[in-house]
C-alpha cells in the first residue's frame, strides 16, 4: 500500500510539475510573440499600434532624452522616431522570463535601426532593450517599463565655448 501511495504521488507531482513548466513555457511565448508583434508594428512605423503595446500608466525611458510619463510624451518618442527619413527599426527578443506570480514579465534583447543622419546618408544604431510586460484584467499584456541604448561608443562632449 505504500508503495502505491508512494508512486501515486510521484506521479501527481511530475504531472503538476509538467503543467507548471507548460505554463511559464506558455506565457514565455506570449510575451515573446507579443515583442515580436510589437517590432512588426513599429517597423511598419504604424504609430497607433506601435503605442498601444504600453499600459496606460507606462513609462519610457529612451536614451539621451527625459523619463516619458504619460500616454502623449510616448507617443511623441515614437512619432518622431516613426517619422526619421530612412527610419528601418526592429528588435529580438534574446531572454523572456516570468514572475512566479504570472502577472509579470521580462523582456530583453537586440535592436537595430537605421535612418539618415544630418548629411542624408544611413547610418545604423545597434543595442539592447529591457521592458516590463503586466498582465492587465482582460488577460492581455502590456508594457509598463520599456528603455533602450545603444552599443555604440558615446559621443564625446561638445567643445566649451570660449568668451
Amino acid at each position: 500500500m505504500r508503495i502505491k501511495t508512494l508512486v501515486l504521488t510521484l506521479t501527481l507531482g511530475f504531472a503538476a510539475a509538467a503543467v507548471c513548466l507548460a505554463g511559464d513555457t506558455k506565457t514565455e511565448q506570449a510575451l515573446r510573440d507579443a515583442d515580436a508583434a510589437w517590432s512588426k508594428a513599429a517597423g511598419s512605423k504604424d504609430l497607433d499600434k506601435t503605442v498601444s503595446y504600453y499600459s496606460a500608466d507606462a513609462i519610457v525611458l529612451p536614451p539621451n532624452a527625459p523619463i516619458a510619463t504619460t500616454k502623449e510624451e510616448i507617443k511623441k518618442i515614437w512619432q518622431d522616431m516613426l517619422a526619421s527619413p530612412g527610419l528601418v527599426i526592429s528588435w529580438k527578443a534574446t531572454k523572456v522570463e516570468v514572475a512566479k506570480s504570472g502577472d509579470l514579465g521580462f523582456v530583453s534583447g537586440t535592436y537595430e535601426l537605421t535612418m539618415n543622419d544630418a548629411t542624408g546618408k544611413p547610418a545604423t544604431d545597434k543595442g539592447k532593450y529591457v521592458e516590463v510586460w503586466e498582465k492587465k484584467a482582460d488577460g492581455k499584456w502590456k508594457c509598463g517599463t520599456d528603455t533602450w541604448n545603444s552599443d555604440l561608443p558615446a559621443s564625446p562632449p561638445a567643445p566649451a565655448e570660449t568668451k
